[in-house]
Parts: structure tokens; C-alpha cells; sequence
């Protein structure tokens, strides 16, 4: 199953990206390009989601619709 986790991903004065998420407290990720910050995020979703899910206390998180729009971020 995959899930849909919105996230606010902002430039930090030190030029490096910050990921964070309302919807799955505790996702925090940082890394050098916005490729590298999703990717960390995603890993970073999918341990919380296991934590969760060992403690038996499920996530409420969307799931994938067999429609949606994507941000496509290309570098020029």
C-alpha cells in the first residue's frame, strides 16, 4: 500500500533543504539538493510508519488515488 505524506520543504540560509510534515509528526529530513531531502524523507516515513505500526498505533495517512498531481522540480 502506499500513502500519500504532504510535505513543506524550505531552503535554509545555510543552503541546504529541511523537510518536515504535518501529518507524520516526527518526519524531519535534511540534505544537499530537494532529491536528496526526498529521498531521506521517504526513508525517514517509512521508519515511522514501522515504529508505528509495531506499536500498534496506525498513521491516518491518505492513500494513493489512482489520480494525482505531482510537482515535477527540474534544474536548469
Amino acid at each position: 500500500m502506499e500513502n500519500v505524506i504532504n510535505l513543506h520543504i524550505e531552503k535554509l540560509p545555510e543552503g541546504v533543504y529541511l523537510a518536515t510534515s504535518d501529518e507524520m509528526p516526527g518526519l524531519v529530513a535534511q540534505g544537499r539538493t530537494v532529491s536528496e531531502t526526498l529521498e531521506i524523507a521517504k526513508d525517514v516515513a517509512k521508519k515511522l510508519i514501522e515504529s508505528q505500526q509495531e506499536k500498534q498505533k496506525p498513521l491516518v495517512l491518505s492513500q494513493v488515488e489512482k489520480k494525482f498531481d505531482y510537482p515535477l522540480i527540474v534544474g536548469a
